[in-house]
Parts: structure tokens; C-alpha cells; sequence
């Protein structure tokens, strides 16, 4: 694959990641009268993400085909219009030539034919609205019921698309317009933001999960004021996977507040996490609003302040959706409740903290908390 000088969040990357463009083009960029009839919105869409992805997999996802028949289909491109656009190798694809010339070409029709797009909705006259969001899981389940039911009354014809999931697909579905909304921490979404409006909506303190029966609130030394038993869950560290950068940094967190502590869990949720947690197994970080199910706080659980940066909750939206029914009313509606929002019970900062904390700034935890 290749880079081209053309950002990847442009009106040309959003037509090229739609699944309902088939419209005939009619244009000929090689100056062959053949090839002008084999060209479509959906052939070009599907030429534009394979050559803005690192991997033919990549690409598939983001069409929301399978990788053969996104294979089939650019091979069948290529032979409609009578010249190889890209040069596969053992380890990828490269454009070709010819390529090249076709992406320059295709980039300003899927410019104009997107820009017509997002021109629509501010013309609609429709009755009802289908609102389509993807969020991570606490954001989904605490922010986003609340904020449906402020806008319930007074835009009573407003469908909703909801989706849950982790940041990069959140990423992926806004590029490919399968959603309009996008409700994640502000870190993750650092290289789509040029092309989005990015308006905060909460912010999420990061915490010390222990089991509820573990009282920390008048330990200043581990070692000295609980017991053998107590000692092996606090130091039994169990930790969502951000990565190896983010990981790490939890890692170090627990190496300066709990030096002799241990990692004996990896997870892949919060929720999972907290699961471990509550039945004794050890102690997390998790960011509070992960506590929430609904707007109950879940058992089994006691949460202490830590010094480490908040997850900032933001919504992505594409900018002409701002000023449209019922987007701007909704993400107005997401923005109070984010305010607003009750965050569980939290004790204060553990005395063994607090020491650690002092001559230690707050650990940056900005991509971390991008989960």
C-alpha cells in the first residue's frame, strides 16, 4: 500500500468508505473509451481504502467485506479497465504507475460526490432521524441512556443506531460513515481529529479497584498494617491490556506505589477486571465510570482516589452535523449529562499513596486512557 499527500479524514475518505455508492461515473482517466463505463462510486470506493490501508485485511474491514471478496472484486477492477492498479509482493501491495494516476484522478470525484453527501442532511425535511453512535462499553451504559432520555420529548421521531466497542473500531466505523457519533477518550483519537469536531464530554477519574472488604483508608505502610492475607491481594496486580507502552505505564504506577506487587491477571476488559477484583483475586486501576452498571454502582467493590490523569470522554462527529436535528440537540444532551454525571463512591487517596505520590507528578496516562 501507499501514502499518498491527501490526509486520511477527508470528504474523498468518507464517500470511500460508504457501502451504498454504486452510481456510474462515466469518466475515462486513461483516455480509454472502454474503461469510462467500467467505473463506479463503489469501484472507486473500494480502489481509494485498498490504497489508504496497510493490508488488503485492513481494507476489507473498513468496507465491512470479507478480504476475498474485497480481493475478487479490486481484481475484477483491474481487469474491467484493462490496467494492473497495484503490484502485489510477498510482503504487500504496491500502487503501480498507472495506479498512481488513477488515485489522483478518483480522489477529486469521491471529493465532490461526498461533499454533495454532507450537504443533505442540512436540507432534510424528514420527519425522523436515525442517529448512529459507537462508544466504549461505560460510556455506551452510563452517558449515552441518559442523554436519549433528554432528548426524548422534544424530538420524539429520533431513531437510534447504537454500538459498542473498543476505540479503534469506533475509529474505523466513523471513517467508513457507518456511524455518525463517536464517544471515546480523547487520546485515542488524536489521528482522526483534523477531520472531526471533537467536543468534551466527561471526565472519568482513574481509581484503585479492591475488594470491598479490604480497607485501605489508615494504611501507610502494606507491610506493617495488614495481615499476610491482605498483603497478597493488594500486591496481586490485575491489568486491562492497553498495549506494551500502555500497559507499561500502569506497570510502572504499581512498581512505585506497590513495590513488592506482582502481575497475576492480563485482561481484556474492564468489566472482566472488576469481576477478578470482587472475588478477591487482586486489586486493578480502572477508570470509575467502568464501575457503573446502569446508573447502580457494582457490588463487591471499594474504590480509592490515585494520582493518575482522567480518561477525557469525547464525542467525534463530523462537523456538518452539528448544526442538523437532532445531532446538535444530542450531543448538547451528551455534553450535560457528561457534566452531570454521577461517578460511584471514592474514597480518599490511601495514605501509602499519598507518600508515594509526593515529588512524583501525576503519571501520564493519556494513552491509556484511550481504552
Amino acid at each position: 500500500m501507499t501514502k499518498t499527500d491527501e490526509p486520511i479524514d477527508t470528504p474523498i475518505a468518507r464517500l470511500a468508505l460508504r457501502g451504498d455508492a454504486e452510481l456510474p461515473i462515466g469518466a475515462d482517466v486513461f483516455g480509454n473509451a472502454k474503461a469510462g463505463s467500467e467505473i463506479t462510486l463503489r469501484r472507486l470506493r473500494i480502489f481509494w481504502a485498498v490504497a489508504h490501508s496497510a493490508t488488503m485485511t485492513q481494507a476489507a474491514k473498513l468496507l465491512n467485506v470479507s478480504q476475498p471478496t474485497l480481493s475478487q472484486q479490486l481484481t475484477g477492477f483491474e481487469a474491467a479497465i484493462g490496467t494492473p492498479l497495484f503490484e502485489r509482493r510477498s510482503n504487500g501491495m504496491t500502487l503501480t504507475e498507472a495506479g498512481e494516476l488513477f488515485l489522483r484522478k478518483a480522489e477529486p470525484v469521491l471529493r465532490t460526490a461526498q461533499e454533495m453527501e454532507d450537504f443533505l442532511p442540512s436540507i432534510s425535511s424528514q420527519s425522523s432521524h436515525m442517529v448512529r453512535i459507537a462508544g466504549v462499553a461505560s460510556v455506551m451504559r452510563v452517558i449515552v441512556p441518559a442523554a436519549m432520555r433528554r432528548i426524548a420529548a422534544s424530538t420524539p421521531a429520533v431513531e437510534f443506531d447504537i454500538h459498542e466497542n473498543a476505540p479503534a473500531e469506533i475509529i474505523d466505523l466513523l471513517y467508513a460513515r457507518r456511524v455518525n457519533i463517536g464517544l471515546m477518550a480523547a487520546n485515542s483519537v488524536s489521528e482522526v481529529s483534523a477531520g472531526f469536531q471533537q467536543l468534551p464530554v466527561a471526565a472519568d477519574p482513574f481509581v484503585l479497584a479492591v475488594p470491598a472488604h479490604l480497607n485501605l483508608s489508615e494504611v501507610h505502610d502494606p507491610a506493617r498494617d495488614l495481615d499476610v492475607a491482605a498483603q497478597c491481594v493488594l500486591n496481586s496486580t490485575i491489568q486491562f491490556v492497553f498495549g506494551t507502552q500502555h500497559s507499561s505505564r500502569i506497570q510502572d504506577w504499581f512498581d512505585q506505589v506497590l513495590p513488592q506487587s506482582r502481575l497475576t491477571s492480563r485482561v481484556r476488559s474492564f468489566e472482566l477486571a472488576l469481576d477478578l477484583v470482587s472475588a478477591g483475586l487482586g486489586v486493578c486501576v480502572v477508570p470509575a465510570l467502568t464501575v457503573m452498571v446502569g446508573d447502580q454502582v457494582r457490588k463487591g467493590v471499594r474504590l480509592y482516589a490515585i494520582n493518575l490523569e482522567p480518561r477525557r470522554i469525547v464525542a467525534m462527529v463530523p462537523a456538518q452535523y452539528l448544526r442538523v436535528l437532532p445531532y446538535g440537540a444530542f450531543l448538547s444532551a451528551l455534553q450535560d449529562v457528561g457534566q452531570a454525571v454521577a461517578l460511584p463512591p471514592i474514597d480518599p487517596m490511601p495514605p501509602f499513596i499519598a507518600s508515594a505520590a509526593i515529588g512524583m507528578s501525576k503519571i501520564d496516562m493519556s494513552d491509556a486512557a484511550s481504552q
